[in-house]
């Protein structure tokens, strides 16, 4: 798809997924697909911003002494959550912290818990193999595999 349907579809699953139990939709694509492009293009169209997750989670938990990063990480992010989102709409790039091993966090569950009270859409640093999302690869510490139960994942190609 071109990215002006890539938009169109992006803005029809956003408006859609709000009358389900989860509401995440996940941009999934290999690296310099259009993800983080499409989701700037989708944030300007809809008058919203963008959360860096990286930049911003990162830049709080770093004042955190280590030991105690992986247990005010959640914490963070819904609050960082809170102030970026427009209503009921999170818009979520640059996620790769949350796969962090020392953080402990499970980072699909952690976006699906933020998509259960608004609708949530988010840049997946990873894949889509036969019908599961992935991240890195297999034998890699980050390495993490998921079903994509509650979760619409929009494959960019």
């Amino acid at each position: 798809m071109a990215a002006p349907e890539m938009l169109a579809r992006l803005e029809q699953l956003a408006t859609e997924i709000g009358a389900l139990h989860s509401k995440l939709i996940l941009l999934v694509g290999a690296p310099h697909t259009g993800k983080t492009a499409l989701l700037a293009a989708f944030a300007g169209r809809v008058e919203a911003s963008t959360l860096n997750v990286g930049s911003e989670l990162g830049r709080r938990l770093a004042v955190i002494p280590q030991k105690q990063r992986h247990l005010q990480a959640g914490t963070e992010l819904r609050e960082l959550a809170d102030e970026h989102a427009k209503g009921d709409l999170l818009l979520l790039d640059n996620i790769e912290l949350l796969f962090d091993t020392t953080l402990q966090l499970n980072p699909l569950d952690l976006l699906k818990r933020h998509a259960h009270s608004r609708r949530v859409v988010a840049v997946w640093p990873g894949e889509l193999r036969d019908g599961r999302l992935a991240y890195a690869d297999m034998g890699h510490s980050e390495y993490r595999d998921y079903a994509t139960d509650g979760v619409v994942a929009l494959e960019m190609l």
